[in-house]
């Protein structure tokens, strides 16, 4: 049987019931994590070109947009899941070749369910299944090292994920697998060098056309069914072989996931919390600072911290903010916190912070290095006022070390949806994540129409 109707029998076969107590919190954690991002984003540039996009090329009104509206289910997907990935703040899978964001699913997970009629228990299960399937393709089939994106592994989860809300049988949702994994395969070159708005919108995309390959599998559309292992197949011409054995799976890879502290990017969370802590512990004053010296891993270094993937004292917009450490660390020290606001085009241009992360100096540590995913390890020393401070951290809150509570991941919901809800709204929604599994997934579908849109 080829490995792709495998990975079909494992979706259909999932139930709510299989996961675990602690899964189903966290998935819910996650879910009011992801929204809170998305109302956040509502004003951002990209999004709102996409908004006049939407209502330019209009669509059948099956499934609803956060803030209003109403279009075809495929380009709801993209729209929220644009939401969900344009601030950079939802949560993130640390695996040894890869690190991806399993919440960038959510959309596709939405736009299905609705469409289905489905429940909130459906939600559930099936963004627990685009979880797992998208965290267990990033342990055994990294693609980063090959110049390929991680969005390579959510084509096939995102997949998984609209096939098994929209309650599709094993053909189809082999089909939808098998459409999405052979159609879309994204080159690395997104996150790299001179970073443009794709990189907030990649997985976006490939929530659209996951979608859209569910919805074509559903019309009995067929697929390659050796996507993985034929002939210049996934195994063949990217990924190089690997085992992986669906009929083994759970549904709780989602408690390994991480969040945010901080909006930012994701192996820099660490680093940023050290920062402060020395800042709040000694007092230190900006101004006084000679220079910031960053140990940190090897993805860390290379990522963000001016290693394989660019030069990254060059910073002139919001994505080469946010996929800065010297960036973030320097803005973090200025303005005591790293949210929405420090991305803003006047902040990232100011003098002050364009000098100070020209005193961040990044290494990486092989020792460092070894240790991660499992742990988040870097040392920042700060030279101020003729001292040196020093922090050492290996984790962070927010990892999975150290767990973010629903009451913080509430005020994060809370800090970001403010603008553009009222409070009894920001609780209701609350309230209905909290409830998911039993509450009417078409109330929640209401509850997120009644978020407002900024006017063009």
């Amino acid at each position: 049987m080829p490995i792709v109707h495998d990975l079909a029998n494992f979706v259909d076969t999932a139930t709510y019931d299989d996961l675990s107590d602690e899964a189903k919190k966290q998935l819910k954690v996650r879910v009011l994590d992801s929204l809170g991002c998305a109302i956040g984003a509502l004003d951002g540039g990209p999004i709102r070109a996409l908004r006049e996009h939407l209502a330019d090329f209009g669509g059948a009104e099956h499934a609803t947009l956060v803030g209003g509206g109403r279009t075809a289910p495929d380009r709801a997907a993209l729209y929220n899941s644009a939401l969900v990935r344009y601030l950079d703040y939802n949560d993130s899978y640390l695996a040894e070749g890869e690190t991806g964001h399993p919440s960038d699913n959510l959309g596709s997970v939405l736009a299905a369910t609705e469409y289905a009629g489905g429940s909130g228990e459906d939600l559930l299960t099936a963004l627990a299944v685009a979880y797992q399937v998208q965290c267990r393709l990033s342990d055994e089939a990294p693609v980063r090292a090959k110049g390929f994106d991680h969005t390579v592994q959510g084509q096939y989860a995102a997949a998984a994920g609209a096939a098994k809300a929209l309650g599709l049988d094993p053909e189809q949702i082999a089909n939808a697998i098998a459409i999405s994994g052979t159609a879309h395969n994204a080159l690395r070159v997104t996150r790299t060098g001179e970073i443009s708005n794709w990189k907030g919108l990649a997985y976006p995309e490939t929530g659209f056309t996951a979608t859209h390959s569910a919805f074509l599998a559903m019309r009995g559309i067929t697929g390659p069914p050796e996507v993985f292992e034929g002939n210049k197949g996934f195994k063949h011409s990217i990924a190089g072989d690997f085992a992986l054995d669906w009929s083994e799976e759970d549904l709780e890879r989602v408690t390994g996931t991480i969040i945010k502290k901080y909006n930012a990017e994701i192996h820099s969370q660490a680093t940023l919390e050290g920062a402060l802590e020395l800042k709040r512990t000694h007092g230190i004053d900006p101004s006084t600072i000679d220079e910031i010296e960053v140990d940190t891993f090897d993805v860390a270094f290379h990522i963000i911290g001016g290693g394989e993937e660019g030069d990254k004292t060059i910073v002139r917009r919001k994505e080469e903010a946010d996929h800065s450490l010297h960036y973030m660390t320097a803005v973090a020290l200025l303005d005591d916190q790293v949210l929405p606001a420090q991305y803003e085009q006047d902040r990232i241009e100011a003098g002050d912070v364009q000098s100070l992360l020209r005193k961040v100096h990044v290494t990486e540590n092989p020792q460092y290095s070894d240790r991660f995913p499992d742990h988040m390890v870097c040392d920042v020393r700060i030279h101020a006022d003729g001292q040196v401070y020093e922090m050492h951290k290996e984790d962070y809150e927010g990892f999975h070390t150290k767990p973010m509570t629903w009451d913080t991941v509430s005020e994060k919901f809370a800090r970001l949806a403010e603008p553009y809800t009222d409070a009894a709204l920001r609780q209701d929604l609350i309230d209905a994540v909290q409830e998911l599994e039993t509450f009417p997934a078409g109330d929640l579908f209401d509850l997120l129409s009644r978020v407002q849109t900024p006017e063009m």
